[in-house]
Formats: structure tokens, C-alpha cells, sequence
């Protein structure tokens, strides 16, 4: 079977200091049909220059110039070029193993439209992880080996933002990078959940998540647990609401004793 192409979005931010190590992971990559999209979004240190180098020395790395400002709008950017039947994430500080791109796709290939291909992820840091992201790592890593992922969604982010894949499609249908909401990854995770796809088991690292401490999601305000209950919290209420409708129209169409036919 021919091997699909992967539109690969990743926004950067002044991580000159990792980004040499995140694209040589791509090139590593087995698979070759991939294209990565790398977004500056207003670097103030050498990262548009290393994206740079690297974009002359391979084609399927392209740099791009963020249209709006912050992540939301640097995903957009790539995703509004992105040619791929295949889509995923990549974050500029992180690295992926050799053959991510391979397994997911494979996974993807074998399950078709309406699934979400996962993947194993394991913290690292020179400072050493701390207990709570360890914690973290073992609970997400538990969902993704038996595909349960969704089952836990409102405790906390079950979709590693960097490490899914899924059908351009699918992403579309789940009107993915649509809405300026953050967390930005909770919220496409629970747009995965909501137009119903499904999470294949997975029990291999495919990502190796960088964790520092000046990491956006560690900074930013966007990132603040105020944002992660609001989130849930809205989703709750709107699929409460959705419950109530259908069981509302259910009580009344049984209460009528009839069905309403429409002329054509």
C-alpha cells in the first residue's frame, strides 16, 4: 500500500535551543512522505534562522510566518497549506522516535476514517520530572494501551498534544483549529470525543515530551487550571443539554402515540 502523505503543523517559539533536535527526529523518520509545517509565532531568538538552514537542506520542511498571533493561530496558519491525507501535531521542543510517523500511519491505514491513532509518551528533562508529571505520564500511557482514553476525558487531558495522528477528514469534520479556545489541545480532544471517533490502542513511545521551565504551558496564562475547568465544563453542559433534547423529543413523541410524516 502507497504511503500517504503527512501534513506535519508545528508551531515555534523561541526554542532555538531544542529545535535542531525536533527536526532531526523528522528526518530520521522511516517514513518519507511527510511535509512539516513550522510556524514561528514572533521569535525573538535564532529560531527562524535554524528553520531555516533546514528548510534549504530538505523541501519537505517548509517555514512559515505566523498570520496571527500565539499557538491557536500558528496551527491555523500551517493547517490552512497542509496537503496531507494524514495530520498531526508536532511541538518544536519535543522529539519523536524513528518510526512514529510509520506505525501511526500503519495504524491509521488499518482501521480507516473515524479513529485517532495514539501513541505512548514519556517526559524527559535535565532537571529530572517531577511527581505530578510522572503521575500524569503513567495515567495517560494506561488509557492509550487499551484505546480508553475518552472514558477519562473530563479528569484531564487524555490526547497527548503531540502525539496523535488522524485523517485530514476527520479533522475537518471535527472542525479542528476552528475555534480560538484554549487549552487548545483539551479542546481538540474533546472534539475527537464529540463527532465520535475512536482511539486505537497503542502500547509503544512513540514521543519524548520536553519538559522545562519556561514551557509555554507552564507559563502562559491559557494554560492556568481556570481554563482546563472551563473547558470541561462547557462541554458537560452541552452534552447534558443534548441528552435533555433527545429525551425530551423521545418522551414526546411516545406521549403523542403517533409519527409526524413530511410530504415531500
Amino acid at each position: 500500500m502507497s504511503e500517504l502523505k503527512v501534513s506535519i503543523v508545528i508551531p515555534a517559539k523561541n526554542t532555538a535551543e531544542f529545535l535542531p533536535e525536533c527536526l532531526e527526529s523528522i528526518l530520521s523518520q522511516s517514513y518519507s512522505n511527510w511535509e512539516a509545517l513550522v510556524v514561528d509565532d514572533d521569535s525573538t531568538d535564532n529560531s527562524v534562522q535554524i528553520i531555516s538552514d533546514f528548510a534549504k537542506k530538505d523541501h519537505r520542511i517548509r517555514l512559515l510566518t505566523n498570520s496571527g498571533t500565539g499557538i491557536i493561530d500558528a496551527l491555523k496558519t500551517a493547517y490552512a497549506v497542509a496537503n496531507g491525507k494524514l495530520i498531526t501535531r508536532m511541538d518544536s521542543d519535543d522529539i519523536m522516535t524513528s518510526d512514529k510517523l510509520l506505525k501511526m500511519s500503519t495504524m491509521l491505514k488499518k482501521y480507516g476514517p473515524g479513529h485517532v491513532a495514539l501513541g505512548l509518551v514519556k517526559y524527559f528533562s535535565k532537571g529530572g520530572i517531577k511527581d505530578g508529571y510522572k503521575c500524569y505520564e503513567k495515567w495517560l500511557n494506561s488509557l492509550t494501551k487499551k484505546g480508553l482514553n475518552f472514558t477519562e476525558i473530563y479528569k484531564e487531558c487524555v490526547i497527548p498534544s503531540p502525539c496523535w495522528m488522524v485523517f485530514t477528514s476527520d479533522f475537518e469534520r471535527c472542525k479542528g483549529f476552528i475555534p480560538n479556545t484554549y487549552p487548545e489541545d483539551y479542546d481538540l480532544a474533546f472534539r475527537f470525543f464529540k463527532y465520535g471517533l475512536k482511539c486505537i490502542p497503542c502500547n509503544e513511545v512513540f514521543h519524548y515530551w520536553r519538559d522545562y521551565a519556561i514551557r509555554t504551558s507552564r507559563t502562559s496564562e491559557h494554560y492556568a487550571e481556570n481554563s482546563f475547568l472551563e473547558l470541561k465544563l462547557n462541554y458537560f453542559l452541552e452534552q447534558k443539554a443534548k441528552k435533555w433534547l433527545n429525551s425530551f423529543q423521545k418522551q414526546l413523541f411516545l406521549s403523542n402515540g403517533f409519527v409526524i410524516i413530511k410530504k415531500k
